[in-house]
């Protein structure tokens, strides 16, 4: 007996919400696969939370703040001149002054670009190519408290399409890919009688020790903070090795499409 996942439509909902057709071929995105990997800090988040429904609230607004910074900063990279909003001011302008000394030279015509593996069948959307201390590679662009391993497989899996014969003709890269780089950009306050931090985002505020723990003996109680002023952070981390989280992608993609073998089926992506 075969069990139906019945949570999409039809075959169009499924690919529309799971994929992207290139030149007539539907491919799998890469962020949708690696849903089928656990995220153990997205798990205690939920746990934390005092129902699910407070949880997806606030995770869908903390989406909507990651995009409003990544769209700002990605304007930026295009040479868009736009007004930046007060809601990610802190983040952008902590960016803007880190690039003024890193030098980080981005190519226009490759930010938000659409590219796909016809080797190993799936699609994604690079945030940026990028030009780093005299390399050329994949630069991703993350608004979280940290780096997270799903973030080395989703480039990894960038990286190894981008280095296919057909894809680097296609995209006329000027040059082969070295290696990636992720960009962690987010905001915070600190407390000015005990260092400790606070995040506030999607409606929720997080406050850690200045040793990033939740809680420490030389913290102030809560009601004592004295919060300063919202203050960005900027973090730029190379990842030059790909083999691994390569092989670690493919078998999740392997996953993935158990998972969705009904849907795929009907659409023909697998026989």
């Amino acid at each position: 007996m075969v069990t139906i996942p019945m949570w999409y439509k039809d075959e169009t909902e499924f690919k529309s919400l799971n994929g992207y057709d290139v030149d007539g071929t539907w491919y799998p995105r890469v962020t949708k696969i690696l849903e089928i990997k656990s995220k153990p800090a997205l798990e205690r988040f939920f746990k934390e939370m005092e129902s699910y429904a407070a949880a997806d609230e606030v995770k869908n607004k903390s989406a909507a703040e990651g995009s409003l910074m990544h769209e700002t900063i990605q304007s930026m990279l295009t040479g868009e001149s736009k007004p930046i909003p007060a809601q990610v001011e802190p983040g952008v302008i902590a960016f803007q002054k880190f690039n003024e000394q890193k030098k980080i030279e981005f190519h226009p015509e490759f930010v938000e670009r659409r590219i796909w593996s016809p080797r190993h069948r799936y699609a994604g959307t690079l945030d940026a190519l990028a030009w780093v201390d005299g390399k050329f590679g994949v630069l991703d662009i993350k608004t979280s408290t940290g780096f997270y391993p799903e973030y080395n497989l989703q480039t990894a899996a960038y990286v190894t399409a981008l280095q296919e014969f057909e894809v680097k003709r296609a995209l006329s890269l000027p040059r082969d890919i070295e290696t990636r780089w992720i960009l962690r950009i987010d905001q915070h306050r600190v407390c000015a009688r005990c260092n400790a931090t606070l995040r506030e985002k999607g409606g929720r505020a997080k406050i850690r020790s200045a040793n990033g723990r939740a809680a420490a003996p030389n913290m102030c109680p809560d009601e004592r903070h004295e919060w300063g002023q919202q203050e960005g952070d900027v973090e730029l981390k190379e990842f030059p090795l790909v083999y691994k989280d390569m092989k670690a992608f493919v078998a999740a993609k392997i996953l993935w499409e158990w998972e969705y073998d009904y849907w795929l089926r009907k659409i023909g992506y697998t026989k």
